[in-house]
């Protein structure tokens, strides 16, 4: 089911990215990346949210092919629709349907999945923290396409809140 979802990006990406000026919003799609990347890394051996495949196992087995997939299709493509309709207009009542959208998109995406069964919660994480997660990363994105060190600066907060919540220095040993 995860290919279909990368399929569907990847399309509407064709359709609506904004591909001419793909190397402007090149920084905030690594910083999405990155932040996955970290996660994966500081969440390794203490999971907050796991991916599963139900239909396509063979091809995606576990989690961290599934959330590679995920950062070189869905991020890309999240990233050049959302930023190019963001910026688009200069009316905040736009700009905030844009993102209503987009945080829609993701957490509809995410409680389905959960129904499902191709994504699970673990360690204290769930629905409550995703979404106001990813409330946080869609007001990042602009930040950091216009203010690179003012979101990361941000996105490390936010990194340490996670981590002393959910008790990730336990895990590294």
């Amino acid at each position: 089911m995860h290919i279909v979802y990368n399929l569907i990006y990847f399309l509407a990406a064709w359709r609506w990215g904004d591909w001419r000026n793909w190397k402007e919003y090149y920084p905030t799609i690594l910083f999405f990346i990155l932040c996955d990347l970290l996660h994966n890394f500081l969440a390794y051996n203490h999971d907050l949210w796991i991916y599963e495949e139900i239909f396509f196992a063979e091809l995606l087995p576990n989690h961290t092919t599934i959330s590679l997939l995920y950062m070189v299709v869905i991020y890309p493509a999240t990233i050049l629709i959302y930023l190019n309709y963001f910026f688009r207009t200069d009316k905040w009542s736009n700009k905030v349907f844009h993102f209503a959208i987009w945080v829609s998109i993701y957490i509809v995406a995410e409680c389905t999945n959960l129904y499902v069964g191709l994504f699970s919660h673990h360690n204290g994480w769930n629905i409550w923290y995703s979404i106001l997660f990813i409330l946080m990363m869609f007001i990042l994105f602009p930040i950091h396409y216009r203010k690179p060190l003012l979101a990361w600066g941000i996105s490390i907060l936010i990194i340490v809140l996670i981590v002393l919540n959910f008790d990730l220095f336990l895990y590294f040993k």
